[in-house]
């Protein structure tokens, strides 16, 4: 195989530590509006875009049959409002989390360094709007500290998250990365999964040092699964460099 030329990194469970706190979070909010939801519900669909995920959950409260598939395919104008409300309780719930607690996933920051030391660029994505992914990267400094090369919300794709593919194409080209051949997605959500597939990417990785099992990724298109994202480099090594 040639060359792996960027990475494009999930945050919360997978380079940012988080104690399940954003699921939580998830569904304290939605408690608070007595949606009739789990905790569950969350753990499995974190990794989206926040507005569009409590208009599927309120839709499917209300008899809608949907799939987290189709998440990003669905439209319901109707439940926007409430869906919004909820959604800045969520933000507020999670902002202030982040700027009182936030920390790295342990060996993330050595992977973004060996990353850069090849000539790979890092970059970060995310289901989070704008508020809260500026609450982690002013608490962490990955940019300042020539970390990472980008990061990127749903905000830089007009509130499209994923599993649309499209925050790794917005990353490939504001950096300049011409084929998926030469990009891995990697992430703790079934959401990663399916927008590193629906890009096309040749590295599509599971870990599973956030909420979600083997045995719930192996549902979801992936190319690997590793414990943590601190297994990176040497399976980048072995398996996409050639020798």
């Amino acid at each position: 195989m040639g060359k792996i030329s960027m990475v494009v990194f999930d945050l919360s469970g997978t380079t940012v530590s988080d104690d399940n706190a954003v699921a939580k979070s998830l569904y304290e909010a939605a408690k608070d509006f007595n949606l009739d939801v789990t905790l569950e519900d969350f753990e499995k669909t974190i990794g989206t875009n926040k507005i569009h995920l409590y208009q599927f959950m309120i839709a499917r409260n209300k008899g809608h049959e949907v799939s987290i598939q189709n998440l990003e395919k669905y439209n319901f104008p109707e439940y926007h409002d409430l869906a919004m409300e909820v959604f800045e309780l969520y933000s507020e719930i999670m902002v202030a989390y982040y700027r009182n607690q936030v920390k790295a996933i342990p060996g993330a920051e050595d992977v973004f360094r060996w990353c850069r030391s090849q000539a790979i660029k890092v970059v970060t994505d995310t289901g989070f709007h704008r508020d809260v992914n500026t609450a982690i990267m002013e608490g962490l400094q990955w940019k300042e500290r020539g970390l990472v090369d980008l990061t990127l919300d749903v905000e830089n794709t007009n509130g499209i998250g994923r599993p649309a593919p499209y925050m790794i194409f917005h990353a490939m080209m504001e950096l300049g990365i011409q084929s998926v051949r030469e990009v891995i997605k990697i992430g703790d959500t079934p959401a990663d999964l399916l927008s590193g597939h629906n890009a096309g990417c040749i590295g599509n990785i599971g870990v599973l040092s956030g909420t979600n099992t083997k045995e719930i990724f192996d549902h979801y298109p992936h190319t690997h699964i590793l414990p943590s994202v601190v297994e990176l480099p040497s399976l980048i090594e072995s398996e996409f460099y050639k020798h």
